[in-house]
């Protein structure tokens, strides 16, 4: 029965922690060459070219 009464205690600090981590990777910048690629989709997509 103890099991039970530790499961919600368990899951808020796994809650927790997961946005913790959440957190952290939004405030990372993104990497030069993934900005490149959205440019260059973002172009694409108006019709554009950016070669």
């Amino acid at each position: 029965m103890t099991k039970e009464r530790d499961k919600p205690a368990i899951f808020n600090q796994i809650d927790q922690n997961l946005k913790r981590v959440y957190d952290e990777a939004l405030e990372q910048e993104l990497p030069d060459r993934f900005t490149q690629l959205l440019a260059q989709l973002r172009d694409k997509a108006q019709g554009g070219d950016s070669k």
